[in-house]
């Protein structure tokens, strides 16, 4: 009982980094599936970073797998 305690002391926290997370991930999705074009690797390969790495997978996929427009 005492860790359900600490969990809901921390949801506060919690929601708004899930919230950023998922917004970054389907952006880094939708972007993946629109454009043909990356820097490093092919669309399956950032899929699978963008989706398997969280939060720190669209980050790499905007800072280094985007290709230029």
């Amino acid at each position: 009982m005492n860790s359900l305690n600490q969990l809901k002391e921390y949801l506060p926290f919690i929601i708004p980094l899930l919230a950023v997370q998922f917004c970054l991930m389907i952006t880094a999705l939708v972007h993946i599936f629109r454009h043909n074009s990356y820097r490093f690797g092919n669309r399956i390969l950032w899929i699978i970073i963008t989706v398997g790495i969280n939060t720190l997978g669209p980050i790499l996929y905007f800072t280094i797998g985007r290709g230029e427009e």
